[in-house]
Formats: C-alpha cells, sequence, structure tokens
C-alpha cells in the first residue's frame, strides 16, 4: 500500500524539489513525515535502477534530497517534544528513515560526516559520560527524546561515513554510542535510549568496517576492567548491557565463513572467540538469575560462537589457560562431534531452566551427568571443558524463583561425588563456598521426602554431610586448610536460620580429623557460635554447638593453638544448652585434651607445680587459678562488680583438668584426684578462710573468689545422672563445707553492718545471698545440725535486716546508704523465707508468730524508697549511670515484700479468714486482713514490672479461694489484671513461662474451680473465659495449653484404688477442658513441621548428642496436650459414680463436636482441620469406649464402614452363646448389599460374605443349606475372575488391606494402634501420629499400676500403609523417577536460537515486548466480539507466541478475570493490548484499511475463502466473531476477505479461539517462508 501511494505522488510532479517541498511545508504529523519515509525510499529504489525511464534527473534529485534534509529533517528531529511520546517515538522513527534515504540520495560524503559531527555534539550535550575519557558511572542527565533523537540521525548517517576518511569521526562516534549503551540508565527515556544505542546504533555502525569494530571491542574490554555494581531497578545490569552489544554485534564479532571464500575473522584479526573476557561475560549473563533477558542473549551469543566454530572447521583456544583448568573455551575439528553434543545438550540444558517447570526440567537432568563425563577424563584425572560452565547451571537452578527447582539442584551438586571422582578446580572450591553456601541458607530446602518418617533426618543435610567429607578428603593437603577456614568463615557471614546452621555444623563435625585450624579458624568457628545464639528453639541451637565443638576437636591443629585460645573457645558454648559435666561431648573433650595435652603451644606464663608428674594441662590451669585469685592494683573500695567470664572460664578449666586426670589415672588411688583438685584450688580456699578473719582483703578479690566458688558448685554438677557418686563433686562439696564458717561470717557482716552503700553494691548483695543459699545446700546435703556455722548466721541476719528496716526516718531526704542497707535488709529477708518455706529444716521457731512473722505482718506493702539526697554526686549518680535505676531498685524492693509475705500466708494460711469481720484484734494483719492483702496484691500488679510478679500471683493463690465467696467482684478483678499482664508477656521468653504457670496455678487451683463451680457466679464464667483465651493463645505460642492442662489434669487425679465419690465433681464442671484438650492440635505451617522435624531427628538421636541431656524436656508440643488427656482420661474408674458420670459428660460432648464438625462443612478432605478433628474426637471415644456398660449403641455411618465391621463378626460374637441366630442376620444383610449398583458396597459385601460364610461352615448352620450352591459359586467366580481389570486387582488388595488382614479388634485395642498404628496404616499426616515412648517420657501423670494396654500384641506395627479407596495405581508409576536418561525432552521455543531480533521493525507499540526485543509481525488481531474469558486469555496466549503486533478487546478489564489469567499464563505482560469497543469496531476498520491493512473476517461466508488457498498480505488484521453469532452482517461488510477452515466433520463449527489460532498460525508459517 505504502508504494502505491508513493507511486501516486511521483505522478504529480516530475520535479522532485516540488513534491518534497509540499511535503517539507505544514504541521509535523506523524502521516506527514511517514508519507515522506515512502516517498524518499521509493526515490531511493528508483536511484538504484537508474536504467528506468521515469528515473528523475540526478543532479536535481540530490539537491531535491540536501534540502529536505537539511530543511526540514534535521530541524525536525532536533526541535522540541510533541505532548504524546508515542507520537514522538512515531515521528522520530519515520524521520530517521527519511532521513537515511535522503544521505543515500544526496551522496556528498562530506556532508554525510557534518552531519555525523553535529549529531554527536548534540549526544554528548544530552549525554556528557558519553563523551572521551568521562568516568563510566556519570550520572545521566534527563536528555529523553533528545538523545533518541541524535542516535536516530547517527543510525542513519552512520552506514555512509568513510572507514579511512573519516575514521577518528567513526571512532569517536563508536566511543560514544558504546559509552551511552553500557552507562547506568534509570527506567524511561535514558533506558529507551541506551538500548536504542546497542540495539540500533551500535549495529548500523559495526557494517562500517574493521575500524569500527575495534573500537567497539576495545571499548567492551575496557569496561570489563572496571567493574561496577548495579543498582537494583535502575535498568539492566553491567553485564546485560554489554551482553546486549554483543548479541547486537555477534554476527560481525565473529567469524563469518562462507563457501569458497576465506574467513573474515583471520583477515580482519578480530575474533572475540579467542579472548577469555568474552567467555567470562557469557558465562556471567548465563548465572544471573533476575534478568532473563541478559540470560538469553548471553545464551544466544553461546549458541552463535558454538555454530561459527563448527562451521568454521578451525581449531581455536581461548585466553590463558588458569593453574591446572583447561582454557574457557576450545575447539578442535577432530572431536567436532563430541564437542557439538556437549553443546548441544548443555543449550538445552539452559533453555529448559528458562521455563522454571520442575516437570520439564527433571527428564533432562541426566543429561547433566553427561555434561560431567564428556568434561572429565578419568583416566588423567583432569578437565576437558572448564569447570565454570557446569557451575553456570547450577548457579541458575539455585537462584530459581521455583524453590523445587532449587532443592533438585542443590541435590544434584551434592550427589556429584557419589558415582564420580571430580578433579580439583579452584573455581569449583570457590563456587562450594559461594552459590552452594548461599543456597544452602534456605531452610525449606531441609525438608523431609515424601513418606519418609517424621524424626528421621532431612535427606537434603544427610547429602551435605557425605559431599562435604567426601570432597575434603579428596582435596589437596595444600589447599585443604583454607578451603575449611573459608567454609567456615562464610558461615559467620550472614544470620543463619536453625536448620541450615545445624546441618552445616553437623557435616563439618563429620569431617576427617586433620590439623587444618589454627588461631584464625578457632575465632572463625567461635563467631559461628555466635551466630547460632540468635536462633529462638533453644534445642536446635544446642545441638549445633555440639557439632560445632565437635568439628573443632577434630579440625584444629593443637600445636598452633594455646590452652588460653581453647578456654577462650569453650567459653563461647553455653554450658546449659551443650557443654554440661558429665554428658558424652564433655567426656569427647575431656579425651581430646588429655591425648593431646602435651602438644599443645606453650604459654609463656606457665609454672610448674608439685606433682610428681608435671602436666602443661595442670600447670596452665593452677596459674589460671592464681592469676584469677590477685587482686589487680588498680582496684577500687567502690568499683563495680567483676563480670562473671573470668570466673566460668577459670571453674570450667579446673573441672575438665580434674576429669582428665579421673581419666588418666581411672584404676589408681583416689586419693590422686584429691590432691590434684586441692591443688588447683588452694589459692581461692587459702583466700576464703581468711575472709572471715582478715577485714582488709580487697573488695574485688573477694566478689572474684565467691564467683569462682558459686560457678564452680554449678559447674560441677553432673547432667543426665545422679551427683551422688560423683567424687569430684563430694570432694569440691567437702572443701566448700571447710570454708563454710568463714564465708558466712564474711557475708553477715556485709550484709547486716552497714558496708553495703553504693547502687553498684546491690550486685554483691545478690552475690552474697546466692552463695549463702548454696552454703545451706552443701550443709543440707552433708549434715545439718543445730549450731553449725550457716545455724548461726540465719538468726542474726534475720535480726539486723529486721532492725535496719524498723528504723525510722529523721525527716530530712534518705541517704543513699541507708536507702541501700533498706534493700538489702528486705533481700536478705526474703532469702532467709525462701529457704525456709523450700527447707522445713532450717525453721528457726515454732508456728507460733515470732518477731519476724509479726514484723513482716504488720508491714507496709507496696512502700516504696524514697530516691537519695541528689547532693551525693560521686556515688549515686556517676554509679547510675551505668547500673540500674531507682525504679528497678524500687520494684526489687518491693518484690522482695511480697516474697516475705507468700512465704507468711502459706505458714499461717490457716488463720486467713473468709471475711475480716471475724477478728477485731488481728495479731498478723497482712494474714487475718485478706481483702486489703488482695487489695494491696492488685495495687502492686500496677506498679511492679513483669518479671517481679511471680510472688504476687503466689500470694494471691492463697488468698483468692478463701475470698471467692465473699468477694467474688474483687477475686474477679484479680483474675483479669493477672491475665493482662500474662497475654502482655507472650513475647517474653524468658519471664513468660514461669509467670504462666504461677497464674495458673492462682486462677485454676482446685479450690478456685470448686468455689466458682458451687456458686455458678460471674467468677466461674471468668474462669471459662480465661481458660478458652489460653486455648486461643496456643494456636500462636506452643505450649501454653500444656502448663493449663497439666496442672488441671494433676489436680484432679488420685490413685483409682483411693478415690473418693466426689473427687471429680470439680472436673465435671469444667469438662470442657479435657474436650478441648482431647481435640487440640493446630495445623502447622511448613516452616513450623519443618522445625519440628528437626527437633525429633536431634531428640532421637539420644545421648549421642549433648544437647538431649543438658536441656530439659520443656514437653510443651502439642502432642502432650493430648497425651495428658488421655493418660488422666486412663487413670479414671467405670466402676466409681463420679468417674463414669464424668466421662459420659465427656463422651456425649465428644459426638456432639462430631456432629457440629461434620455440620461445618458439606465435604472435607484428608487431613483438613476437619478430618483431624474427627480423628481427634474418635481415638479418644475409643479410650472411654472399655469403661462404659457395654450395651448397644447406634451410630450413624456408612454402609462401607459398617461392612468392614461386620467382617470382624468372628471376633465380635466370640462371646454370644447363641452365635447361629446372630449369623443368620448377618448374612441376610450382606447378601442384600452383594447386588447393591455400587462397585466398593459390593466388594465390600463379598467380603464380609466370605468371613461370614467361613463361620457358618465352621459351625454348619442347616438353614443356609439352600444358600451353598449359590453363595459358593459367588464367591469361586470373585476369586478366579480372568483379565488385569480393576475388579481382579480391587479384590486382591482389599483382602491384603491391614484392616482385613492383620487387625485384630481386641487384640490390637491399645493406645499405640489408636494413635500411632492407625493413623499412619490410614494415611493420616504424620502431625497426627504420636508415638507410644511420648506416652512414657511424659511422667506428670502416671499410668496406673495396673493398666495393661500398652503396646500392640500383634504384627500390625510392621505394617505398611495401604490405601482405603480401591481404584488402580498405574502399572508403571515412577517411571520418570527411574528413566536414567530420556531419548527425547520437552524443549521450549526460544525465541533467540535463530537470530538476533530485528531491531529495525517499526515498532508501532512501545512496550515491554519491545523492550524485551521480540520479533513482532505486523498482524493485528481483533476480538472485539469475544465474551468469554477463557477464549480471550487463550488467544492472547496465541498472539504472543507467534509474534502479533496487537490483539484488540472489548475492555481492558478482562485482563484481571482469573479465567483469563489462568489460560494467557502472564502473555498479557508482553503483548500490547487496545481497547476497541463493539460499536466502535467499524471506525476501527475502516482506520486500519487507510493505514494500509487487509481486513480479513474469520467466517464461513458465500464468498469465502479455503484458507488452505489464501495468501496473507503481510499487514494483516483477523477479525473473529462472537462465540454464538459470529460476525455480524454490518461488519461482514468491512471486510476485504472472508476465510473458512476446511472441516470435515459434523459440528459446524470450531471454538472461536481455536479458529483464531489456525488462522494466526497459517499466517505465520506464510510470513517465515516468505523471509
Amino acid at each position: 500500500m505504502e508504494w502505491v501511494l508513493a507511486e501516486v505522488l511521483l505522478a504529480q510532479s516530475r520535479d522532485p524539489r516540488v513534491l518534497l517541498g509540499a511535503l517539507c511545508r505544514g504541521d509535523a504529523s506523524a502521516e506527514r513525515v511517514e508519507t515522506l519515509r515512502f516517498l524518499l525510499q521509493r526515490l531511493e529504489d528508483k536511484e538504484e535502477r537508474r536504467g528506468d525511464a521515469d528515473a528523475y534527473p540526478g543532479a536535481l534529485l540530490q539537491e531535491a534530497a540536501r534540502e529536505a534534509a537539511v530543511g526540514y529533517l534535521v530541524p525536525l528531529l532536533r526541535g522540541p517534544d510533541p505532548e504524546s511520546p508515542p507520537l514522538r517515538r512515531r515521528v522520530l522513527r519515520a524521520a530517521a528513515g527519511a532521513l537515511r534515504s535522503c544521505v543515500h540520495l544526496a551522496g556528498d560524503p562530506q556532508w554525510v560526516a557534518a552531519l555525523a559531527e553535529e549529531a554527536l555534539h548534540d549526544l554528548l550535550a544530552v549525554r556528557p559520560e558519553c563523551r572521551e575519557g568521562a568516568p563510566q558511572d556519570a550520572s545521566c542527565g534527563p536528555e529523553g527524546p533528545g538523545g533518541q533523537a541524535a542516535v536516530e540521525v547517527l543510525v542513519a548517517v552512520g552506514p555512509c561515513l568513510r572507514p579511512r576518511e573519516d575514521g577518528a569521526l567513526l571512532k569517536r562516534v563508536v566511543q560514544a554510542a558504546l559509552a551511552l549503551a553500557l552507562g547506568e540508565a534509570d527506567a524511561g527515556p535514558a533506558e529507551e535510549t541506551a538500548a536504542l544505542a546497542a540495539g540500533r546504533l551500535l549495529p548500523t555502525l559495526g557494517r562500517c568496517g574493521e575500524v569500527a569494530l575495534r573500537a567497539v571491542w576495545e571499548g567492551l574490554r575496557a569496561t570489563s576492567a572496571r567493574p561496577r555494581a548495579s543498582t537494583p531497578g535502575a535498568g539492566p545490569s553491567p553485564v546485560g548491557r554489554q551482553l546486549l552489544v554483543l548479541s547486537a554485534l555477534a554476527e560481525k564479532l565473529l567469524p563469518e565463513p562462507g563457501a569458497g571464500r576465506v574467513p573474515r575473522g583471520p583477515e580482519t584479526g578480530l575474533d572475540v572467540r579467542r579472548c577469555w573476557y568474552f567467555w567470562r561475560t557469557v558465562q556471567a549473563g548465563l548465572a544471573q538469575a533476575e534478568d532473563a533477558l541478559t540470560r538469553k542473549r548471553a545464551l544466544h551469543v553461546l549458541q552463535r560462537a558454538v555454530e561459527v566454530s563448527a562451521e568454521l572447521g578451525a581449531d581455536c583456544t581461548s585466553g590463558p589457560r588458569e593453574g591446572n583448568d583447561p582454557s574457557l573455551f576450545w575447539w578442535y575439528e577432530k572431536e567436532k562431534d563430541e564437542l557439538l553434543k556437549f553443546w548441544e545438550n548443555y543449550i538445552l540444558i539452559m533453555e529448559t531452566l528458562e521455563g522454571n517447570q520442575i516437570h520439564v526440567i527433571k527428564p533432562v537432568l541426566p543429561k547433566l551427568n553427561n555434561l560431567f563425563d564428556c568434561a572429565v577424563s578419568e583416566e588423567k584425572g583432569v578437565w576437558l571443558f572448564h569447570p565454570s560452565w557446569h557451575m553456570c547451571i547450577y548457579k541458575r537452578m539455585f537462584e530459581s524463583e521455583n524453590k523445587i527447582l532449587t532443592k533438585e539442584g542443590v541435590t544434584h551438586f551434592l550427589e556429584l561425588y557419589e558415582t564420580r571422582v571430580l578433579p580439583f578446580s579452584p573455581e569449583f572450591s570457590e563456587f562450594i563456598i559461594g552459590p552452594l553456601m548461599d543456597a544452602l541458607s534456605e531452610s525449606s530446602l531441609y525438608s523431609r521426602s515424601p513418606g519418609q518418617l517424621m524424626g528421621s533426618g532431612s535427606p537434603l543435610g544427610l547429602k551435605l554431610q557425605t559431599f562435604l567429607v567426601t570432597y575434603v578428603s579428596l582435596l589437596p593437603e595444600e589447599v585443604k586448610n583454607g578451603f575449611l577456614l573459608n567454609f567456615i568463615q562464610k558461615m559467620t557471614s550472614r544470620h543463619w536460620c536453625a536448620v541450615p546452621i545445624l546441618f552445616l555444623s553437623k557435616a563439618l563435625a563429620n569431617v576427617p580429623r586433620c590439623k587444618a585450624l589454627g588461631v584464625e579458624g578457632l575465632l572463625a568457628l567461635r563467631d559461628v557460635l555466635q551466630c547460632t545464639m540468635i536462633t529462638h528453639q533453644i534445642l536446635l541451637r544446642g545441638a549445633a554447638q555440639c557439632y560445632l565443638l565437635q568439628t573443632a576437636m577434630n579440625l584444629v591443629d593443637v600445636e598452633k593453638v594455646s590452652f588460653s585460645d581453647v578456654s577462650t573457645f569453650l567459653m563461647s558454648l553455653r554450658q546449659d544448652e551443650s557443654l554440661g559435666r558429665g554428658t558424652s561431648l564433655w567426656t569427647e573433650l575431656c579425651d581430646w585434651l588429655r591425648v593431646n595435652e602435651s602438644c599443645f603451644r606453650q604459654s609463656s606464663n606457665c609454672s610448674s607445680i608439685g606433682l610428681h608428674e608435671t602436666s602443661s594441662l595442670n600447670a596452665y590451669v593452677k596459674n589460671l587459678v592464681q592469676e584469677y585469685i590477685k587482686s589487680p592494683a588498680w582496684e577500687r573500695e567502690n568499683s563495680f562488680m567483676p563480670d562473671w567470664f573470668e570466673a566460668r572460664l577459670v571453674a570450667m578449666m579446673v573441672l575438665l583438668a580434674v576429669d582428665v586426670e579421673e581419666m588418666r589415672n581411672q584404676y589408681s588411688e583416689k586419693r590422686r584426684i584429691q590432691n590434684v583438685l586441692r591443688i588447683f584450688l588452694d589459692p581461692l580456699l587459702d583466700a576464703l578462710m581468711k575472709f572471715g578473719t582478715n577485714a582488709y582483703i580487697p573488695l574485688l578479690k573477694t566478689d572474684r573468689c565467691l564467683q569462682l566458688l558459686l560457678t564452680l558448685l554449678h559447674t560441677c554438677l553432673l547432667k543426665g545422672s545422679s551427683t551422688q557418686d560423683d567424687e569430684v563433686f563430694t570432694l569440691l562439696q567437702n572443701f566448700v563445707m571447710s570454708t563454710t564458717e568463714s564465708i558466712s561470717e564474711f557475708i553477715l557482716r556485709r550484709l547486716t553492718m552497714n558496708e553495703l552503700s553504693s547502687v553498684s553494691d546491690l550486685d554483691r548483695c545478690h552475690l552474697y545471698l546466692m552463695v549463702l543459699t548454696e552454703l545451706i545446700n552443701v550443709n543440707l546435703k552433708i549434715e545439718w545440725k543445730r549450731g553449725n556455722p550457716i545455724w548461726r548466721v540465719i538468726s542474726p541476719l534475720k535480726n539486723a535486716s529486721i532492725r535496719h528496716l524498723q528504723e525510722t526516718s529523721t525527716g530530712q531526704e534518705p541517704a543513699l546508704g541507708r536507702q541501700i542497707q533498706k534493700v538489702v535488709s528486705m533481700a536478705a529477708l526474703a532469702m532467709v523465707c525462701e529457704a525456709i518455706d523450700q527447707k522445713p529444716e532450717l525453721q528457726l521457731d515454732s508456728l507460733d508468730a515470732g518477731p519476724m512473722e509479726r514484723f513482716l505482718s504488720s508491714l507496709q506493702l507496696n512502700q516504696t524508697l524514697q530516691k537519695p539526697h541528689t547532693e551525693e554526686q560521686s556515688s549515686f549518680f556517676e554509679e547510675s549511670s551505668s547500673s540500674q535505676g531507682w525504679g528497678k531498685i524500687v520494684a526489687q524492693y518491693v518484690h522482695d515484700q511480697w516474697v516475705c509475705l507468700s512465704f507468711l500466708l502459706k505458714k499461717y494460711h490457716t488463720l486467713i479468714p473468709t471475711t475480716e469481720s471475724e477478728i477485731l484484734e488481728p495479731f498478723l494483719p497482712a494474714v487475718q486482713m485478706p481483702i486489703k492483702t488482695l487489695q494491696s496484691a492488685l495495687e502492686a500488679l500496677t506498679i511492679l514490672p513483669s518479671d517481679q510478679v511471680l510472688p504476687v500471683f503466689q500470694c494471691m493463690r492463697i488468698l483468692v479461694p478463701k475470698l471467692l465467696t465473699s468477694c467474688e467482684s474483687l477475686c474477679m478483678e484479680s483474675f483479669d489484671m493477672a491475665w493482662k499482664i500474662i497475654s502482655s508477656l507472650s513475647n517474653t521468653q524468658l519471664i513468660f513461662w514461669s509467670n504462666l504457670k504461677a497464674f495458673v496455678q492462682f486462677v485454676f487451683d482446685n479450690k478456685v474451680l470448686t468455689i466458682a463451680a458451687k456458686i455458678k457466679g460471674q467468677a466461674y464464667f471468668k474462669i471459662k473465659e480465661i481458660m478458652y483465651k489460653i486455648i486461643e493463645m496456643s494456636a500462636i505460642k506452643t505450649g501454653v495449653f500444656n502448663t493449663l492442662i497439666n496442672y488441671c489434669c494433676q489436680s484432679w487425679i488420685v490413685s483409682a484404688s483411693n478415690v473418693s465419690q466426689g473427687s471429680l465433681s470439680s472436673a465435671k464442671n469444667y469438662s470442657e477442658l479435657v474436650l478441648e484438650a482431647c481435640i487440640f492440635g493446630t495445623v502447622f505451617r511448613r516452616d513450623q513441621r519443618l522445625i519440628q522435624d528437626v527437633q525429633t531427628f536431634i531428640e532421637n538421636l539420644g545421648h549421642q548428642c549433648a544437647a538431649n541431656i543438658v536441656i530439659e524436656n520443656t514437653e510443651r508440643e502439642d502432642h502432650y496436650v493430648r497425651i495428658c488427656a488421655v493418660k488422666f482420661l486412663c487413670l479414671l474408674d467405670g466402676s466409681n459414680m463420679s468417674h463414669k458420670l464424668f466421662m459420659e459428660d465427656l463422651a456425649i460432648k465428644l459426638l456432639g463436636k462430631d456432629e457440629l464438625v461434620s455440620k461445618s462443612r458439606t465435604r472435607y478432605y484428608v487431613n483438613s482441620l476437619q478430618h483431624r478433628v474427627k480423628n481427634r474426637i474418635w481415638q479418644t471415644l475409643l479410650v472411654l469406649f472399655p469403661k462404659f456398660d457395654q450395651g448397644e449403641e447406634k451410630f450413624k455411618t456408612s454402609i462401607c464402614t459398617f461392612l468392614s465391621v461386620l467382617s470382624h463378626l468372628d471376633i465380635i460374637i466370640q462371646d454370644i452363646p447363641e452365635k447361629k441366630l446372630t449369623l443368620k442376620q448377618a448374612l441376610i444383610v450382606v447378601l442384600q448389599w452383594c447386588f447393591s449398583h455400587n462397585f466398593s458396597i459390593r466388594l465390600y459385601a463379598l467380603l464380609a460374605l466370605k468371613k461370614i460364610w467361613s463361620m457358618c461352615k465352621t459351625l454348619y448352620v442347616e438353614e443356609f443349606d439352600a444358600l451353598t450352591s449359590v453363595i459358593e459359586s459367588s464367591l469361586n467366580q470373585v476369586e478366579n475372575m480372568h483379565g488385569a481389570g480393576n475388579a481382579k486387582k480391587n479384590w486382591q488388595r482389599i483382602q491384603e488391606h491391614f484392616f482385613f488382614a492383620t487387625f485384630h479388634p481386641l487384640k490390637d485395642y491399645c493406645l499405640e494402634t489408636i494413635f500411632y498404628i492407625l493413623p499412619r496404616l490410614s494415611g493420616l499426616i504424620e502431625d497426627e501420629w504420636i508415638a507410644i515412648d511420648k506416652f512414657a517420657r511424659f511422667t506428670d501423670i502416671p499410668f496406673d499400676a495396673g493398666f495393661q494396654w500398652y503396646l500392640s500384641q500383634t504384627q500390625l506395627c510392621e505394617l505398611k500403609p495401604g490405601d482405603w479407596s480401591q481404584q488402580d495405581i498405574g502399572s508403571n508409576s515412577g517411571e520418570a523417577d527411574n528413566q536414567s536418561e530420556w531419548t527425547d525432552v520437552q524443549k521450549k521455543i526460544n525465541p533467540w536460537k535463530n537470530n538476533v531480533p530485528d531491531l529495525e521493525l517499526e515498532l508501532e507499540f512501545q512496550d515491554r515486548a519491545a523492550k524485551l526485543g521480540k520479533s513482532v509481525g505486523r498482524l493485528i488481531v481483533v476480538g472485539s466480539l469475544i465474551d468469554k474469558p477463557t477464549n480471550l486469555g487463550g488467544l492472547c496466549r496465541t498472539c504472543e507466541i507467534f509474534g502479533a503486533s496487537v490483539l484488540v478487546v472489548g475492555s481492558l478489564h478482562c485482563i484481571s478475570d482469573k479465567q483469563f489469567q489462568h489460560l494467557s499464563v502472564s502473555a498479557e505482560q508482553w503483548l500490547p493490548l487496545v481497547e476497541v469497543k463493539p460499536s466502535q469496531l467499524i471506525d476501527y476498520l475502516q482506520q486500519k484499511k487507510a493505514e494500509g491493512y487487509t481486513i480479513i473476517g474469520v467466517e464461513q461466508t458465500a464468498k469465502s475463502l479455503d484458507l488452505t488457498q489464501y495468501c496473507f498480505p503481510e499487514k494483516s488484521l483477523l477479525l473473529l466473531g462472537n462465540e454464538r453469532e459470529g460476525i455480524p452482517a454490518n461488519l461482514i461488510q468491512q471486510l476485504d476477505v472472508c476465510v473458512e477452515i476446511p472441516q470435515r466433520g459434523i459440528i459446524r463449527s470450531l471454538n472461536v479461539h481455536v479458529s483464531g489460532a489456525l488462522l494466526i498460525w497459517e499466517y505465520t508459517r506464510q510470513q517465515l517462508l516468505k523471509h
């Protein structure tokens, strides 16, 4: 159509100046400029054929072309921008095309050079970084279309520049274009300009010869020497821009083979295949996961390089080799076939990975094994292909958005050494420490495989361990140390989640022993230990610490580290989580120290000791204790407390050295151990013995000694076993006993003689009281006599503390020292009260109220301490800046008051009245005035911080049962206040659990529950409200419900043998609690389930992992809620009336809950929440049924379930005397169901018939003789079915099913069957399996002595799961997994595989599709008449795939429809969509006709053409009809032609999407043939 228009114009005049002048006047509309371009292109075509009679005179045409260019086109390109950017781009593109024709027609090289110089000047003006020598990271100015216009001019004039005469100019243009293409540009005009320079200008300049190509190549290589980090969201990365240029110039930069001529490569000397930079850029592009377009460009360039190498047939090697690794790329003609096979497989894998579809990728992975087979020479032990190519594949998989693909990639990589030995390569090691470890940081990779039992461990974790052990074993010795150090340092470079750090540590711990790490490695391991501390899961971080310590023992070169280095490293371990004395890990550490102690690097400060056999470890420890006890010269009397770190270090090393000595002399006499310990502790014991007599011992020295003493006693305790047989602990206690009098006198003096007078002294007070408590414990364990040192200290301490607290104020502002002494005295009284409460032996007085009791009872509760006088600058304010504030001091003071009051209330709880009016003159006010005390408790809750409220809860627990009847509102207020505090603490791990336990003991005390249920007041409903709030909290905080149900059940149970009739009256009123416990269990998220799995795996390791011994099992898993409830129900006695009533009430509520769940969903699925709840309900009912009277109960059930139960009729009626009547009834019922139309029912009925008929024959029932032949023939027919159809398979499978083949209703009736075996065999998710050992581990509620049904007595537990449903399983299932390598695999079409995108096309729609560089045709598809979103979605996908230029729809709202998106699979993001409503179609079609489009209707009409006979014009518009009505008659009149699809069937028409797809493909096919 354009040529027709041009011919019409040319026919108007013989003077080209007239024609061009007419078009160059007026507004610069897009249509006018495009017409000018058509005309100039036609003139250029005529000029090329000078023999035509109608050709214009040459001089006249040159003059006209120059005038049009200078006078109109260049000013238009440099002029102001129109408002519409799409219109501006359209004008630019048309003007540039016209200018290109003008340049060719003018034929003036000098004028062309001037135009180029001018355009280059414009480009440099708007892009200063394009100037030669400008920094490459200069910021991009808002050049917008100005830069695009300059580029368009250069594109037009560039091909006409002369390589020799204009060489310098050409080089400068290339440099500017390259700087523009590679510069950083924000999204928008700058990015479009850069893409224009790379996609159009550089390829155009590349046609100018070697000068331009060399300039481009040198610029690219120079860029590689200045790497820059790409900014997210700032357009393509530097690698992406480089590949944009390389892909655009690939055909020029690579040698060009041709038939019968010499390749251009050697002629010019330019062959990028020989440069390592070229291949590194390609590899960087292949491995970039963020930018799909960059990867496609890299893949295209790689494929072209391989194709060129094969076509050239000449040997080629790239760049210098690195070490023993081969060149990045090489080509030997002798090995052409092998090379082609390798690169074909490689490109196929990379193309397939772009799909991110695991079902497509998995069959291709075996080809990756082939790549390794081709890439490694096992004979020579070297790489044939550079390993970095394989790393690109793995990196692409590791960084995939599809986590399943990531896991496949990581697993495949870790399996490399299972079947082959790969040569060492530094790049391989770097890849492990880099991308592999980055990928391993994803927790989801460590999930279990389908069918794998919970707690069996992560398959990927096991593969990681095997891989690391194998790889390190094969490393050369000279690089092994560096690799392991880098590996460990990489573990410190990020915050790891609990699961990855655990399995990485476990893998390291299994690396064979070698001398790989020195001090630097030990420091790196210590940093990794710090990384584990941020993990919230205590067991997981404890296990990780254990493995890291084992790593240190395996890999540290002891000759490079000293005992000091080791001891500092050991202090990074938490003794309460991993390194506990008495564990296997402690023993392993002692053995390691024993074996290597003579090899450690000697410290300069070790001195010899008085032992017969000198030991370096002993020398170090003795010196350590001596240095620790020494008091530094700079110490001041009012200095702060020393840090506990040194004390813990010294204590740990002392005990390690003693245990090493015990291990070394395990068969010698025990006196040796005593002597060694005595030698170690002599400096400490000497100092402690002087405490009571020497008042001038430096304060810091006393602090350090007491810290060491306390730490020794705590650390020495054996974990997981009794301390009675521990000789070291016994010796230590005896040594402590010898110093008790001196220490106790010192502490008494310090606490009572006003010696503690500063804020920092409160820390010392805490230390003294802890030591005193520990001394009491030691004395109680060994011997307790009146008159011993501790006994003599308690009474004076108590009296002095009371005296200090009774001192009255003088009316002035109190001094700091006086206030501190009050705080100290109250803390001392609290310690005494707690000690007496826990150890009745310390009771100094009788139950009669003594001075202390009377003082505490009269104490003004919640009394705060006035802040000291502000003039005491040096003593208070300097310390308060670094010590606790005065508010915390007062809070501690109030807390200690309530500790004392709690002791008092417990001691005199019998004296607490229910109303205060009962006693007129109380002698213990706090005890005998409970209402006032409870009000004070509520006040205390408002002023105390949350970590100090525990004693207040304990007081409330005693007071509320006394006042619930008379002061219900006050008690309810205490409930609300306490719950408010608990709910606010839910995220505070350290203090939440102790406060929750105290809260539960207070609110759910059995007395409170009983009274509340009896009066049925507001408190009863408030308690139930709190109960449900606790259950609700359990859904987000595991373990909360456990605390509640555990306490309640323990308070309700009494041994079944001596139970009273009313023992469960309280429980009956709160049976909802037991009901909720029986059905409790949250549905875990995937990450939560992973944590549960890994914790179970660690627990299953038992004593092998020290963390299991050291860390107390808190039993906070959700399973323990149900376990507690079930064990509670097991203790109930069906013969006890109160027990029976409780169980019946619970059973009724369980059945009601079951009915409610059934009604909540009309249909629920396996392992849905409804399914799980129903399963838990019936599990509980199974526990309860044996305790009920066995009567007839009618339950609603399915026919198949009834028939399944009937198949066990022999067991059901075994105790019935008259079985024949029951058999007769059963046989009649079963025979009826054998004729059911439903196959499943018939199958179950036949199985039940077989069982019942066998019983009938055994008992010989005469009445059934008439049925014998019918039943026998029916059963024979079933047994001898022919063929391999579903019926025969299902009959065999149902008989083999565990429920019919193995299950015994009586012998298998036990907890193991109910809670573990049946859920496992029935296909329930593993969250529902409760292993029987969990019941055994839960000892808070014991099993009754007469309890028998614990373990299954049959082989049921050994069976594997089977299907309930009867259906076929394909015989070839799993074939995909077993296939070693597929001969053919899916391969998605890559639009880059044949050519680089043609950026010369006129792109009418500038959107993401244009940025992608797709080859877009001139086909317009109009679907405005289509109604259904599914058809539009499919059509959108088809149009995008075959490169239609635009899809026209009736409304753009359709793209948000879910059905549209499901069919389009994001095609709408890459295809231009235009909205044209059906009412606007006539105008739209007429507009497109004017633009030269042929309007084609897809419809069957009287004049329609056969699709197979029609030839599509390049500019075609397809109009598709409505699904029901087709194309309306008024639109048919607008069509140029109708095309119909030939058919042979009966149905009249195809689906509209299918019809459109067929025509779109036929158009595409014809255009492909034309080009």
